[in-house]
């Protein structure tokens, strides 16, 4: 690395047996025990169906156990991976030491009641994960690229300041489920200013575009770290918006709103990710595009939906970044092998496919069976079917008749068990005050539909890609600060 301090290692880098690595393992094995007294907690939910008060300081109901488990278990596979991904630097303490306390502060912030500290909790999340993304202090664009991301957080404190300010004031409580149960009593423009900064404060920490500069630019974490932030922190705008819930839904056109810059971003990601080269900058931007559906499921009143493509998406891409250097080839590179025609056949199955899995989905959530915003949630998963069945039909190295039976024998059982774990997160958080909103569909839904439809296609039929200028505003929208970017072998490898 340009200006790093640390000393050359040549070959296999040793496990430490310093008190630093007695650090990671004591931490590891604690992070593992935290996970088993979620699980605890999540049974003893699921037998009595009642949370647990404090002081009016924290508040465990079911959405508190359900995240409990989730954030647990990511830290835990990040706590284990980093014991050798870390092994022989001489900062493994600092880092585990970060690690675990996000860990605790993201457990905190998921129980909080208190407006104070779920602000303070809030703050002190977004500082640990910058704290991480420059954790190398010799690397010069890594703390330029904590910088970025550490302006980027502050600003969604504040914004979660004026809200929380502004509801707490207005309803003269100090609580969150003070605020929930008298918000209905607040006059319009209070409740208007209150979920515009909510919204905003969600969408920075989601990196949602135009705010989605922070999250490329933070490739200089570590990979464990960059495992943790995009399977859990950037995820904390979807729970925001389901914690203030009873916020957010007063008003019809902050939920559509919502729906809409969410639907923006998951098109954005999308093309985003097209213009990348790197493994980590396509997962960056493939994140950008899930945080958006995510936000936009929230906007459509399915706040169960959100919590379940959270805890999804974490598992996925926890998954992708810890595994990202194994889709590195050391070898010359060869012409890639060009996907195979789909054919009459292949269409035909791809779509009777899709439409199945949503009416399957339909069925067992009873979501899209009637005239209201369930039929786009039902859409959205007709559509993510469709890219699915079409990336294994045009698998031309496989026979045929294994591509087209492959596509139904794996999609319809895979929507069951998501339609499975949704009904299941679904019943765990349905005692919270406004989860149970649906929006009512309107014309500019369905304007959204459409758009959304028409974009999807536009994307998926390479008709983007016919376009000089939207490839260099692609190319310029995904292109992180300059001092955060590495430019040079020397820049990063310290051999």
């Amino acid at each position: 690395m340009s200006a790093n301090t640390q000393s050359t290692t040549v070959g296999e880098l040793p496990t430490p047996t310093s008190t630093d690595s007695r650090v990671a393992t004591a931490l590891t094995r604690l992070v593992w025990l935290l996970f088993a007294g979620s699980l605890g907690a999540l049974a003893v939910r699921l037998a009595n169906g009642s949370g647990w008060e404090f002081a009016d300081l924290v508040a465990v109901d079911g959405l508190t156990v359900v995240m409990w488990v989730a954030v647990t278990f990511f830290s835990g596979i990040v706590h284990s991976y980093s014991k050798r991904y870390m092994a022989g630097s001489e900062t493994i303490a600092q880092f585990f030491a970060r690690v675990f306390a996000f860990t605790l502060v993201v457990m905190v912030l998921v129980a909080a009641d208190n407006v104070v500290l779920f602000g303070l909790a809030w703050l002190a999340m977004g500082l640990l994960m910058a704290g991480l993304i420059g954790h190398v202090e010799g690397w010069t664009q890594a703390q330029a690229a904590a910088t970025v991301a550490r302006r980027y957080f502050l600003a969604s404190s504040a914004m979660l300041a004026v809200a929380l300010a502004t509801l707490s004031v207005s309803t003269g409580t100090t609580t969150v489920s003070g605020i929930a149960a008298n918000v209905a009593t607040l006059p319009t423009t209070t409740i208007l200013v209150a979920a515009g900064a909510l919204v905003l404060a969600a969408m920075l920490q989601s990196a949602l575009v135009p705010f989605h500069t922070w999250l490329l630019s933070s490739m200089t974490a570590p990979t464990p770290a960059s495992a943790l932030m995009h399977a859990g922190f950037v995820n904390a705008g979807g729970l925001l918006l389901v914690r203030f819930a009873p916020v957010v839904t007063v008003e019809s056109g902050v939920m559509l709103g919502i729906a809409v810059v969410g639907a923006a971003s998951a098109v954005l990601g999308k093309l985003l990710k097209t213009v990348q080269t790197d493994v980590k900058g396509i997962l960056g931007c493939s994140t950008v595009g899930q945080m958006g559906f995510m936000i936009m499921q929230a906007g459509l009143g399915f706040f169960g939906a959100a919590i379940t493509h959270l805890i999804l998406h974490g598992c996925y891409k926890a998954y992708q970044f810890l595994a990202s250097g194994g889709q590195v080839d050391h070898e010359h590179p060869e012409p890639t092998a060009s996907a195979g025609s789909t054919g009459f056949v292949g269409i035909v199955t791809i779509v009777l496919t899709a439409l199945a899995s949503g009416g399957l989905f339909a069925v067992l959530t009873g979501k899209g069976l009637a005239l209201d915003s369930g039929l786009l949630l039902v859409g959205i998963v007709v559509l993510t079917v469709l890219h699915a069945a079409r990336g294994v039909v045009s698998q031309a190295q496989l026979p045929t008749t294994v591509r087209y039976a492959a596509v139904p024998l794996v999609a319809l059982p895979a929507i069951a068990v998501y339609a499975a774990v949704y009904t299941a997160i679904e019943g765990l958080v349905a005692g919270l005050p406004a989860v149970g909103y649906t929006a009512e569909l309107t014309p500019i839904h369905g304007l959204l539909g459409v758009a959304f439809l028409a974009a999807y296609l536009a994307v998926e039929s390479g008709l983007y890609t016919r376009s000089t200028r939207l490839y260099v505003a692609l190319l310029n929208a995904s292109t992180a600060p300059t001092d955060t970017l590495l430019t040079t072998t020397e820049d990063y490898n310290e051999y």
